[in-house]
Order: structure tokens, then C-alpha cells, then sequence
């Protein structure tokens, strides 16, 4: 009587799951709070803006009696006028950019060089290029020669710094001649925030600590 053999048994191979999957193609959550803070402190900004009328407004504009008179109104129409100052520091930032695209370019590769190479990829696997694998020392130490590297020995200081200085310096003119006196000054003049990036630095210093945090508690 012959033995009856015994049914062959296929090796089976576990695959990914689609939940698994979908998150390493998906943004990470860290970028998506990122996003959202950013978005949120942009809209409420936004919402504080004065009207664009009331900043043009020219019979409100006259010649500074003095040196200290100036700055006195800077402080006063900055107070007052801070969304919509920022505004033209953007505006002219943006077209600084836009008419030097390779500085463009270089900046925009260089940002999402920090975003998706180090900020919010996770730490395992490790980063891999040209079949050569870096450390978390080594990705930081290349991200920081390389913003170095652009900022100080290419175009692309030269042209922020430049929109920046003209910037302001079409910020300070207005607000030097703007008369202030007609303005219902609402915020107080002795808040800790009086620099010109006050805006950013509440709600979008916020969102980037909370949006890093869980890809340094990672690395650690």
C-alpha cells in the first residue's frame, strides 16, 4: 500500500500592513502640527490687520520736527501698523526672490533639505544616499555646512539681506512720516514683543517646538 504524501507546505511572507504603509508615505505628524500651527498664527494675524486705506491715508503724513519726534511716531505706527508692515517686508521679500530665481531655487531646496532630511523624517530607517548610510551627526553636521555654504558664499545672502535693508527701510519711512496722533493705539507700548518679527514669534515659535518635539524625542 503506497504512503500518502503529505500536502506541500508554501512559505508564507508577511506583508506590511496598509495602515503601516500609508504612514510612511503620509506626512508625518509632527509636519501636519507644523502646518496647522503656522496656519493658524498666519489666519489670526491676518485678522489684526489694519485696513490698507488707513496706512495710505495722506493726509496723515507729515515731516518729523526732530530726530526723537521720528522715532517716536516708528514706535507708535509700528504698534499699530505691525500685520501690515510685515506684509511689506513679505511682499518685498517675495519679489526679491521671484526676480532671482536661482536664488529662489537654492533657498527652497535648502528649506526642504532641513524639512524632510532632518526635522520631521524619523530617525529608523536611517538616511541612505548613493548607497552610503549617515548618521543623525552626519545629516545635521552636512545640512549645517551646506546653509552656510549658501547663505555666506553665493547670491542668496546678498539678496535677502538687500530686500531686507530696503524693506525697511520703506518701513521706517512711513512710519517716521505717518502722523500717529488720529490712531486709537489699542496694544500696549511696553509689550515684551517690539522687534520686527513680534508676529512669528508667538504663535509660529510655538508651533515649531511643538512640531520638532517629537523628532528630537525620537533621536534621543
Amino acid at each position: 500500500m503506497a504512503a500518502t504524501s503529505s500536502p506541500a507546505i508554501l512559505p508564507t511572507i508577511n506583508a506590511p500592513a496598509a495602515t503601516d504603509t500609508a504612514q510612511q508615505i503620509g506626512p508625518t505628524p509632527a509636519f501636519r502640527s507644523f502646518i496647522n500651527h503656522i496656519s493658524t498664527t498666519v489666519q489670526t494675524g491676518f485678522a489684526n490687520r489694519r485696513p490698507w486705506s488707513e496706512l495710505l491715508d495722506r493726509s496723515a503724513f507729515s515731516k518729523p520736527e526732530s530726530f526723537s519726534d521720528a522715532t517716536l511716531r516708528i514706535r507708535k505706527n509700528y504698534t499699530y501698523f505691525r500685520i501690515n508692515y510685515l506684509s511689506a517686508l513679505a511682499v518685498v521679500l517675495a519679489f526679491s526672490l521671484i526676480t532671482n530665481p536661482f536664488s529662489l531655487l537654492v533657498l527652497s531646496g535648502l528649506l526642504a533639505a532641513w524639512l524632510f532630511l532632518y526635522l520631521f523624517r524619523p530617525s529608523d530607517p536611517p538616511l541612505v544616499i548613493f548607497g552610503r548610510q549617515f548618521s543623525e551627526r552626519e545629516t545635521l553636521g552636512l545640512l549645517i555646512i551646506s546653509t552656510v555654504v549658501v547663505i555666506f558664499l553665493t547670491s542668496v545672502g546678498s539678496v535677502l539681506v538687500s530686500a531686507l535693508m530696503i524693506g525697511l527701510a520703506i518701513v521706517c519711512t512711513h512710519a517716521a512720516f505717518r502722523v500717529p496722533e488720529d490712531l486709537f493705539l489699542d496694544d500696549p507700548q511696553d509689550s515684551p514683543a517690539t522687534g520686527f518679527l513680534s508676529f512669528l514669534s508667538g504663535g509660529a515659535a510655538n508651533a515649531a517646538a511643538v512640531a520638532v518635539a517629537p523628532a528630537v524625542a525620537a533621536r534621543v
